[in-house]
This record gives C-alpha cells, sequence and structure tokens, in this order.
C-alpha cells in the first residue's frame, strides 16, 4: 500500500509518515476522499476527535479543510510519534493535540469540549469499535448535539449496535472499508 497523502486543503499533496510496523491500517484515499465529500464544508471550524489515530491521515485531513481543531489519540508510541511528526510535517500542528492513551479510558473521563465530528478507526476484528460507541453512549457529552460519529471498520465486522442514544443514517462501502454514520437519539 502507498504512504497515505492529503488529498486536498492547505496540505494538499504531502505524503505522510507510515507507521513502523503492521499494527495500523490506514484508509485508503478513495474511501478518505468519499468520507470527506460527505462531510463537506461541515468541517470548517469543526471540533474533530480521530480516536485510534495511526498515522494521523483522517484528522491531518479534517486540519487541512479547515477543521477549528483535532485531537488524537492513540495508545502505541510509534503510532502517536508518527502522527507528530506528520502535524509538523504539514504544519498544521499548532490546531492538534495528540495524547498516547487508551481511548476507550479516555472516553469514560468528563469531556472539557464536545466534538463536532468522532471518527473511529479501531483495530479490526475485535468489536472495540462497538465498545467505543458505547463509552460514547454512557458519556455522550463528548458529541455536540448536532455531531457526527464516522466509524471506519471491515464490512466482516459490521453488526448493528445496541446503542439507543444514538441512530444510525447512513453507511458506504469502499471495497474493504465500510463507513458507519451515526448522530444521537435526540427524541
Amino acid at each position: 500500500m502507498s504512504t497515505p497523502r492529503i488529498i486536498a486543503g492547505s496540505a494538499k499533496g504531502m505524503r505522510l509518515r507510515d507507521v513502523p510496523g503492521n499494527v495500523t491500517r490506514p484508509i485508503t484515499d478513495r474511501a478518505k476522499e468519499a468520507l470527506f465529500n460527505i462531510l463537506g464544508k461541515g468541517i470548517i471550524d469543526a471540533d474533530f476527535l480521530d480516536l485510534f489515530g495511526g498515522t494521523g491521515s483522517v484528522g491531518i485531513e479534517a486540519l487541512s479543510r479547515g477543521a477549528r481543531f483535532v485531537r488524537f489519540i492513540d495508545l502505541h508510541r510509534p503510532a502517536a510519534d508518527t502522527i507528530k511528526a506528520n502535524l509538523e510535517h504539514t504544519q498544521l500542528a499548532q490546531r492538534a493535540e495528540v495524547l498516547r492513551a487508551d481511548a476507550l479510558a479516555h472516553l469514560a473521563k468528563p469531556p472539557a469540549r464536545s466534538f463536532d465530528y468522532i471518527y473511529i478507526a479501531p483495530p479490526q476484528y475485535k468489536d472495540i469499535w462497538r465498545y467505543a460507541l458505547q463509552a460514547l453512549e454512557k458519556n455522550s457529552k463528548w458529541l455536540a448535539d448536532n455531531g457526527w460519529i464516522v466509524v471506519q471498520i471491515d464490512p466482516l465486522e459490521y453488526r448493528s449496535p445496541e446503542c439507543p442514544a444514538f441512530i444510525e443514517f447512513d453507511q458506504r462501502r469502499y471495497g474493504s472499508t465500510l463507513l458507519v454514520f451515526f448522530k444521537k437519539n435526540l427524541d
């Protein structure tokens, strides 16, 4: 797989460093471009939470396209170091925060801010995406009332989550990548 790149915005065309080893599964350019076409202008001035950040490709794309702030969380030191290096390389570090932490433990804490978008792309085939949704359901102030949660998984991993606090409103499949979109159930 080729190294990730930024597709649009202020850092357009810049290649990002990969995380050493094979612990991450970077999103394809096709799926990432489709994601940001769906988010559209909503990303401008948005606060974005990139859980299981990996290379930082998705959150850095958000910054490049005008997000106000992105917080990246990844437990693995090589991933956190890679995200920091990629932020410096793209000159977007001043609008970002990188935390080396367990994402699920982080979501159990009271949030200092709500996020307009929460992106969940965890290690595959371990149901971690469902645990992250459950953690957000218990602590729903992480997500702004009109915010979205986007989950990136392999289509084989999908089964309907039982989280009444969120409504699944869309799914998009791009080869071996499935994007699932949720919003708060405000009824």
